[in-house]
């Protein structure tokens, strides 16, 4: 019997089979045209990288919007919160430094007390990192459930080319049994290198940018390796899945990242939002998850492969089941709340995201 090379691609597939049991998203209703910062900063002038962005309201945070996506998620799993042995938040937005937002969900869904509660960060990847981490909870039987949320707020320096880009918003999974679920998680794949494309220190308040490295080799690097490995050891290509969805810091880099791992405009559309919504961090990837399970159909394969600044990949492989379409009707759909805007202008935006200084 051949060794494997302790450092060649090794999937992370439970020994026990898991997959989602229910799944909810958010976003909220505020939206920023992108034309409105161009014509603060550029007067107008220049191209125009998405459509518009989704921005919280003054009442919302990334536990509200955790809560709401986590309601939903609950909606569809139809279980006993109590059963929950795990909340887990993915953020890179935090409202407190030093205070979980993860227990204030567990709290409101009913999860509380007898539950682990983490906040988990790896900048945009921190969604898919508690997802992981969710199916070896699951999977070692160590608890029937666990919840994993990738939820952001919106971040940029006014100014900054964040400022078109940068959303709010996110998505809620109950990770459980195989037999329960509506979407079956054959197998995930994670690749990270010390690639310091994009940080934030303690105390900074605005994000800084990596230039050159956004792009190469931090981006296409990581969610190609992550996307190839995980298909070449799964034995698939392109051809066997019916979606995918990557994650979306702007509209270009997906559809490029798409092309490069041999998927179609036509597999990726349904999960693309950040048009629409921008990118919403830590909630980028999943959230377009969302918006593909809302219209998939039993047998349905689909590759997420999330990007984490800093950097890292997570990809799964994942197979609808034939609960998916008597649950995607339970709770709010992701298109509904795209749906669902209001249009505000710059100085609303400024004031809502606390960019007017008063002290």
């Amino acid at each position: 019997m051949t060794t494997p090379h302790p450092h060649s691609p090794t999937l992370l597939k439970p020994s026990k089979p898991v997959g989602i049991v229910g799944y909810g998203a958010y976003v909220p209703r505020f939206r920023l045209p992108a034309k409105e910062v161009a014509r603060v900063w550029t007067e107008g002038k220049g191209g125009l990288p998405i459509k518009e962005k989704a921005v919280p309201g003054l009442d919302e945070d990334v536990i509200t919007m955790s809560i709401e996506a986590a309601r939903n998620a609950m909606k569809r799993a139809r279980i006993d919160p109590t059963e929950i042995r795990a909340v887990w938040v993915g953020s890179e937005s935090h409202p407190y430094a030093v205070k979980p937002t993860s227990t204030v969900v567990a709290e409101a869904i009913g999860a509380a007390p007898n539950t682990q509660a983490a906040d988990w960060e790896f900048a945009c990847k921190a969604g898919t990192e508690a997802m992981v981490a969710a199916m070896g909870i699951v999977g070692s039987s160590m608890g029937r459930y666990a919840m994993a949320i990738g939820m952001d707020t919106a971040q940029g320096k006014p100014g900054d080319a964040l400022e078109y880009t940068a959303g709010a918003g996110g998505a809620a999974f109950v990770v459980g049994p195989a037999e329960e679920s509506l979407a079956v998680i054959n197998s995930a794949y994670s690749y990270v290198t010390d690639t310091p494309d994009f940080w934030r220190r303690e105390y900074q308040k605005y994000p800084e940018h990596g230039m050159r490295f956004t792009g190469e080799p931090a981006y296409f690097k990581h969610i190609t390796e992550a996307g190839t490995h995980l298909m070449e050891a799964s034995g698939t290509t392109a051809r066997d899945y019916k979606w995918a969805v990557f994650h979306q810091p702007n509209t270009k880099f997906p559809q490029r990242v798409a092309s490069q791992l041999g998927f179609s405009m036509e597999q990726i559309a349904p999960g693309l939002l950040v048009p629409v919504i921008g990118n919403t961090y830590a909630g980028a990837a999943v959230i377009g998850l969302t918006a593909i399970f809302d219209q998939a159909q039993p047998g349905d394969r689909i590759l997420m492969v999330s990007f984490g600044s800093g950097a890292g990949s997570d990809a799964f492989d994942i197979t609808v089941t034939d609960k998916v379409t008597e649950r995607a009707g339970l709770a709010t759909k992701t298109q509904d709340y795209i749906a669902r805007r209001t249009e505000i202008d710059y100085a609303t935006y400024a004031r809502y995201r606390g960019k007017l200084t008063m002290k």
